[in-house]
């Protein structure tokens, strides 16, 4: 009968030390967010894939097609192809493909990337099913934020 009661005050006082945490926690500022609903704002030095760069006086990318960030890229993840038109000096971005499921998000690219045509974007919620669904064109992004 010792034993048994031992067991019910042993019990009852975990259980008020228990509310009384609960209680101290409750009136105290929430430190949480309820995601996805609420984000934080994203740090500057955040790194997420790469994205082209919209240039307002050209109207388009700054890229030039050198092929630099290509050459640069150690995952072999970056495709880049242009064309040039007839009568025209310099070439036109038509295909600049990131395979980000090889991307090790090492910077090389942004680095040799001279003009500046290429910068980190600021994406993180990135999900998918199948690793097609992280082969990004670049170009028809570009577009999609331009219109």
């Amino acid at each position: 009968m010792i034993k048994y009661t031992q067991e019910i005050v042993s019990g009852t006082w975990s259980l008020i030390v228990g509310l009384a945490i609960t209680i101290k926690y409750f009136f105290m500022p929430v430190v949480t967010l309820q995601y996805p609903h609420e984000t934080l704002p994203m740090t500057p030095r955040y790194r997420g894939h790469i994205d082209l760069v919209f240039d307002e006086k050209l109207g388009g990318t700054k890229c030039i097609v050198c092929g630099s960030c290509q050459k640069a890229c150690p995952s072999n993840c970056i495709t880049v192809a242009g064309e040039r038109p007839e009568g025209a000096k310099l070439k036109v971005l038509t295909q600049f493909t990131l395979d980000f499921t090889k991307c090790s998000l090492c910077g090389l690219c942004v680095e040799s990337c001279a003009p500046g045509a290429i910068d980190f974007s600021k994406e993180y919620n990135l999900a998918g099913y199948k690793n097609e669904e992280f082969i990004f064109d670049l170009l028809k992004r570009l577009e999609a934020k331009k219109s």
